[in-house]
């Protein structure tokens, strides 16, 4: 399932094709309703002198079908995401409302936090942490192929996927301030746990289920403290 809300040219978006798969209808219906609303837009006149506003609520794009060829498709912002699923009714496509609410929410919060100079100090500082991090799995890479790996390159993409993950984050330009907090931790431990084991020479493998068990550890501690606080 795709991500409801994410961020774009800096604006909190979604997809036709999210809408289609979240509410269970086909993506030509959801087209159909989406042009619809377009040519209804245009035609009005009490948003004649504001097409250009009226536009940006449903952006023209296209995707890769799993052919390989171009479809079409819209992006929506939050206002054309609710002119398209108004007329959406039940009980499951209530419940997905309000989950699109929530995360159109979560989107623009991080966007107005990503304003702050708190938020771009972090950010930078994650940049430092995450090139030391970067480093060591450069170090990996060359150990695990002489352990036999025929796919070391894959690390960087596997240890990644890991922090983020650990996180709670997709990509790190959609994170509030504490998941870069959080994720600066988790890359750090990585860096930690990675120098230390190569030094044992422990097994590449078992060096990154060593990782994530230290990672999830701290997690724990982490909430718990949370608890307590």
């Amino acid at each position: 399932m795709n991500e409801l809300v994410y961020l774009k040219n800096e604006q909190a978006l979604t997809d036709s094709l999210t809408v289609a798969e979240i509410f269970e209808k086909r993506h030509d219906q959801v087209l159909r309703a989406i042009d619809s609303l377009v040519e209804s837009l245009l035609k009005n006149e009490a948003v004649n002198d504001h097409k250009n506003e009226a536009v940006k609520l449903f952006i023209r794009s296209r995707y890769k079908d799993k052919k390989g060829e171009y479809r079409r498709r819209y992006l929506m912002n939050r206002d054309g995401f609710s002119l398209l699923v108004m007329g959406f009714t039940g009980k499951k496509a209530l419940e997905w409302k309000l989950k699109y609410i929530s995360a159109f929410n979560q989107m623009e919060k991080i966007l107005a936090e990503k304003q702050t100079s708190v938020w771009l100090e972090t950010r930078q500082q994650g940049k430092l942490i995450r090139k030391g991090e970067t480093d060591v799995i450069q170090k990996l890479v060359e150990y695990a192929r002489e352990q036999g790996s025929g796919h070391a390159d894959m690390l960087y993409m596997t240890y990644t996927k890991l922090a983020n993950r650990m996180a709670g984050i997709t990509t790190r330009d959609s994170a509030t301030n504490a998941q870069l907090n959080e994720l600066s931790t988790m890359e750090r431990i990585i860096a930690k746990v990675v120098l230390d084991e190569m030094a044992e020479g422990i097994h590449y493998k078992q060096i990154y289920k060593d990782c994530k068990e230290r990672m999830e550890t701290v997690k724990a501690w982490t909430a718990m403290e949370g608890i307590g606080a």
